[in-house]
């Protein structure tokens, strides 16, 4: 009987309870529309011209460059980058303290047990004159014993939602957090795409170096064996040594470079550095890129970029913490109870009549704090503020980013044009005066000058198009390409 007593007293309350819950604060109806006119635009406003499609965009751009090192890499960074594993474990634990929040809306039950064993004093020394206590013995207790065990519980009533709207909040903040977690991958690919280029780059530009140097070493030879025929003179030895030495210096730094790019793609995928000097070290082409470059659209990119839905996310969290403050001025009501038995023999323990319980509803209402509940509401409103602002500048900086990333993509590809151009010109020059310099027509000034212009067109043309495969990973990070869900 009187356990369906028990159960009887704790339901009633908590139906009530549950009747009258409502939630306070205000709820989320989405992120404000921030320049709609481009978000809703078909196109972006600065698509060049030529070299770019509006079709949808895959996420794992870099295969398009068909480079399976390249491919390789980002798999390996991807799998191992230290900076990737900090924002996993940082999703862990937003997810960790989310399953805490939950748990707040659960009953909180805790166990105990003791044996006790104890001796009163004794008190008859104090009681009356040594005569009467002759007579009447001593009034002092021998060992006691006494034994309990029992459970409690204590339940918070979410009466207006003050505990909803933190899980609501810690929610949003996981969500914001993963989203964080995308836009590491999608900053890691295009950082080892960037730095695989340099050294593609770098490998290129010293290959043509040495390549000049040892034309020119060639043709230094060839002078110093005329001039000790008497048909060339001292002056032209010492330009073509000059020449050469000038080549050849070069090649250090540009060394140096390509060590850099290593030990850089070596701690992005996670490994120390040389570990990739085997792998990279030898010389291969740059990356080529596709004949069209698939964009999209301002709508498409603003919905797929992690870090607007990051801020997206944390606007949620903070409108919904605003509500988790108001509930601090109303009432809370925590139903708190024990169930137990207690004896002063093991055996006697679980007896029914040693059995008893207490369940009491128990009201806290901070009626006067003086301002500091409506100080954590306007702070709370504040910080919604903040990330409302927060959510603007990002969107308006997503599209100024891609919009950007547009136009260098296109002017990189008229200037690589031009370039190549240029190069053409400079060797088609360069062999009419090397012709006319063997025929004795031209100086070897003229030819010495022919063949810098060539050098230094052959090395603008590789940086160039190095240059232009880097706009084309900035624009595919500016499109909020490079993460996978």
């Amino acid at each position: 009987m009187f356990s369906r007593t028990l159960r009887l007293t704790a339901l009633l309350p908590l139906a009530a309870f549950a009747l009258a819950a409502c939630t306070v604060g205000p709820d989320y109806h989405g992120a404000p529309d921030i320049a709609p006119d481009a978000a809703k635009s078909g196109t972006f406003v600065r698509t060049p011209a030529q070299g770019v499609v509006a079709t949808h965009a895959p996420a794992t751009w870099w295969q398009a460059l068909d480079d399976p090192q390249l491919n390789a890499l980002i798999d390996a960074a991807f799998a191992h980058n230290p900076d990737l594993k900090m924002a996993q474990a940082r999703l862990r634990q937003s997810r960790s303290q989310l399953r805490g929040q939950r748990a707040n809306e659960l009953p909180k039950v805790s166990g105990s047990a003791a044996a006790l064993r104890m001796r009163s004093p004794d008190t008859s020394i104090f009681g009356s004159s040594s005569g009467d206590q002759g007579s009447s013995g001593s009034t002092g207790r021998g060992p006691v014993d006494f034994y309990t065990v029992g459970f409690d519980a204590s339940w918070e009533i979410d009466l207006f939602g003050g505990t909803r709207r933190a899980i609501e909040a810690a929610s949003d903040e996981a969500d914001a957090v993963h989203a964080e977690l995308s836009d590491a991958q999608v900053s890691l690919a295009a950082e080892v795409a960037s730095a695989y280029i340099d050294l593609r780059d770098q490998q290129e530009r010293l290959a043509l170096a040495e390549r000049t140097a040892e034309y020119q070493q060639q043709m230094l030879t060839l002078t110093e064996q005329r001039r000790a025929r008497g048909t060339a003179a001292q002056v032209d030895v010492e330009r073509l040594t000059t020449q050469v030495d000038t080549t050849r210096a070069t090649l250090v730094p540009l060394q140096v470079q390509i060590t850099d790019s290593l030990d850089q793609l070596a701690v992005l995928t996670g490994r120390a550095p040389g570990a990739l000097d085997a792998e990279l070290g030898a010389r291969a082409p740059l990356p080529v890129l596709p004949s069209s470059v698939s964009i999209g659209d301002p709508a498409t990119m603003l919905q797929q970029r992690p870090d607007i839905r990051a801020a997206e996310r944390r606007l949620a969290s903070s409108n919904a913490q605003i509500g988790e403050h108001i509930a601090d001025y109303f009432p809370k009501v925590t139903l708190l109870g024990d169930i137990g038995f207690s004896a002063s023999e093991p055996s006697h323990l679980l007896r029914k009549q040693n059995f008893s319980w207490v369940g009491v509803p128990y009201l806290q209402w901070n009626l006067f704090d003086f301002g500091r509940t409506a100080a954590s509401v306007d702070a709370a409103r504040a910080a919604r503020d903040e990330a409302e602002a927060r959510y603007e500048k990002t969107v308006l900086g997503a599209l100024k980013d891609a919009n950007s990333s547009l136009s260098r993509y296109g002017n990189q590809r008229e200037h690589v044009v031009r370039l190549q151009q240029v190069q053409a010109s400079a060797e088609r020059s360069a062999t009419l005066v090397r012709q006319r310099y063997t025929a004795g027509v031209s100086t070897l000034i003229d030819l010495l000058d022919a063949q810098r212009t060539q050098f230094a067109a052959q090395q603008d043309v590789v940086a160039a198009q190095a240059e232009l495969l880097k706009d084309f990973v900035a624009l595919q990070k500016s499109l909020g390409l490079g993460w996978a869900s």
